[in-house]
């Protein structure tokens, strides 16, 4: 059995580990750069340069000091939304899902909205930098789809795949939740 897995691994070009390296390497540069942004908001970080007062001045429209939170919430609320439309277009691919990923999938809805208030807590530098990293994840969760990118990439088509992944993104949403 095991040689045969592995026969499955070489001809398909699909280790678990694969999948798996994103985690070990986003997620810990995702740790890291929240704690260097928080740091750099809050001073903690002893540098000659004043680059705390550059924060404080550095921001744009509604949040123009990055040391402090956003009063507004809109960075917050569109941090949960974004998290949230990554996760439904990922659900919605599936039609019947197992009940374990239904699970996780309602795990994640759970933390997307559990990180609205927690980035409403935290300087806007870190609100605005995930933001920027969620929105980078639905762009590529949209382009990955494309047949042109994935054939201008080179990745092979799968029986999955279809010419109108978008039409067919927005029609699930339409007939799961709007009918």
């Amino acid at each position: 059995m095991r040689r045969l897995v592995s026969d499955l691994y070489v001809r398909d070009n699909c280790h678990p580990f694969k999948a798996s390296v994103l985690v070990w390497v986003q997620l810990p540069m995702w740790v890291c750069l929240s704690l260097a942004l928080r740091n750099l908001s809050t001073g903690a970080c002893h540098s000659p340069t004043d680059l705390q007062g550059e924060l404080a001045v550095g921001g744009a429209l509604w949040f123009s000091d990055l040391t402090l939170p956003d009063s507004t919430w809109i960075i917050p609320v569109s941090l949960g939304l974004i998290n949230l439309l990554i996760v439904e277009i990922f659900a919605l691919r599936q039609l019947q899902a197992p009940k374990f990923q239904k699970y996780v999938t309602n795990f994640i809805r759970g933390i997307s909205v559990v990180m609205i208030p927690i980035a409403a807590t935290v300087p806007s530098s870190m609100a605005l930098y995930w933001l920027g990293s969620s929105c980078v994840g639905l762009g590529h969760n949209l382009l990955l789809r494309s047949p042109r990118f994935r054939k201008l990439c080179r990745i092979p088509p799968v029986r999955s795949d279809s010419d109108t992944p978008y039409k067919d993104i927005v029609a699930a949403f339409v007939s799961k939740y709007l009918k």
